[in-house]
């Protein structure tokens, strides 16, 4: 059994206090969120005098949360489940199909990560009013694909190549097919590196501001993020309402982060002991 030394004790502590300051921002954004607009702009990291819960059923109906809600998720999980299904299936074929032809095209996929997005907003946005799919969940989800599918591939491009061939070519002589061979024999296998991918992904795009905001012009498409913003004016920021509107937009992702969590240590440790 391990000795409890000081030394121990001392890192403990210190590792507890930078937990803590990691932490404070969830303090303010809960305490403030239950309290009045004057209260706020007077003492806002003090404790609640009275906690005025209406807030949040100000909030709810305002940003018309269920409909914010249900375009997130819908976005959200056609975006991340096509991202992870389509980057497995390409990662895997670029693998096992070892051609000049695929070592070009993951070369590209690798080179299309260190491109800032900024230097392509503006052709991509052309692009998608040249395709008629702006104001769309279509136009949104197939720009996200764009977007993450580079990263993705990449991952599971280097896990993939820790799986036997043998495993796969056994399931051959027994009547599989490629497409029965990656679906029954090499998907469950990424398993830890799928997980990982769809809760890193389903992150970016159930909090991101900046896509839909660019693509989502009208007010019953917008996601929570957009919703949420809507309280921050030119000239007057509503606090008290957008706090509660924050805390409504992220409960649902952190609740879906705590419970997949561990999928993203397993994939990481799985992938630097495979790769």
């Amino acid at each position: 059994m391990k000795r409890y030394t000081g030394r121990l004790l001392a890192t403990e502590i210190i590792t507890g206090l930078i937990a803590l300051l990691f932490l404070s921002p969830f303090y303010f954004l809960f305490v403030n969120s239950v309290k009045p607009f004057g209260e706020i702009m007077s003492d806002s990291a003090s404790w609640p005098k009275v906690f005025q819960w209406e807030n949040y059923a100000k909030a709810w109906e305002l940003t018309k949360f269920p409909q914010a809600f249900t375009n997130s998720l819908i976005i959200t999980v056609i975006s991340v489940g096509i991202l992870a299904l389509i980057s497995a299936m390409g990662a895997y074929r670029m693998v096992r199909a070892n051609t000049w032809f695929n070592r070009i095209l993951f070369m590209l996929f690798i080179a299309s990560m260190v491109i800032p997005f900024q230097t392509i907003m503006m052709p991509l946005l052309r692009v998608v009013n040249e395709l008629g799919v702006n104001n769309t969940h279509f136009g949104l989800v197939m720009t996200y694909l764009g977007l993450g599918a580079p990263m993705a591939v990449f991952l599971f491009h280097g896990f993939v190549k820790s799986i036997p061939r043998e495993i796969e070519e056994a399931a051959t002589v027994d009547g599989c097919t490629g497409i029965s061979v990656f679906f029954r024999i090499v998907l469950p296998m990424l398993k830890p590196m799928l997980m990982t991918i769809i809760v890193l992904n389903c992150l970016w795009v159930w909090n991101d501001y900046l896509l839909p905001s660019l693509i989502l012009q009208r007010p019953e498409m917008r996601t929570i993020p957009l919703a949420t913003f809507a309280f921050f004016g030119q000239y007057t920021k509503q606090w008290d309402i957008a706090l509660p509107a924050l805390i409504l937009g992220i409960t649902p992702i952190i609740i879906f982060f705590l419970f997949l969590q561990r999928y993203i240590v397993e994939g990481i440790a799985a992938g630097s002991v495979k790769g």
